[in-house]
């Protein structure tokens, strides 16, 4: 299922870093950053956490919730938050459901080799459960700009 702005974000529960469940449903009213990214502590990813980072108290203020997803394990979120002070939650994914309702666990292709992986993809979220933009063209240094464009 390939979703498009304008469309009813798929509802999730997954836990966070912490072990805490967090639902979509849970933060109508709120508007949400819903960022998918490959892997804890790889260079991108870690330019992507702390350009959301840098600038979380302007999203805050501009009544955004960032959650990050990846299928990494909760010691390596919990590390990776603790690394680079993310002031945000990270949700589990471990087997890629929240990803596959999302549509961003794909067919990859690195060097000629063929593999199942996350493609960097944020879906930004309105306070009515509606996406009001997806952004699949991932500026790691600059994301926090892209949002809202």
């Amino acid at each position: 299922m390939t979703l498009s702005v304008g469309d009813t974000a798929p509802g999730f529960n997954c836990k966070n870093q912490a072990g805490e469940e967090i639902s979509l449903s849970a933060l109508q009213g709120k508007k949400v950053i819903l960022y998918f990214y490959p892997k804890d502590s790889t260079p991108g990813c870690t330019v992507q956490a702390c350009n959301l980072r840098d600038n979380f108290d302007t999203l805050t203020t501009g009544g955004y919730v960032v959650l990050g997803v990846s299928s990494c394990s909760e010691k390596r979120h919990n590390n990776f938050i603790e690394k680079n002070n993310l002031p945000f939650d990270l949700l589990l994914d471990p087997e890629q459901q929240l990803q596959n309702l999302y549509g961003v666990w794909q067919l990859k292709k690195t060097f000629g080799k063929e593999y199942m992986g996350t493609v960097r993809t944020t879906f930004v979220i309105d306070e009515q459960g509606l996406i009001v933009q997806i952004i699949n063209k991932v500026k790691t240094k600059e994301h926090w700009q892209q949002i809202g464009q």
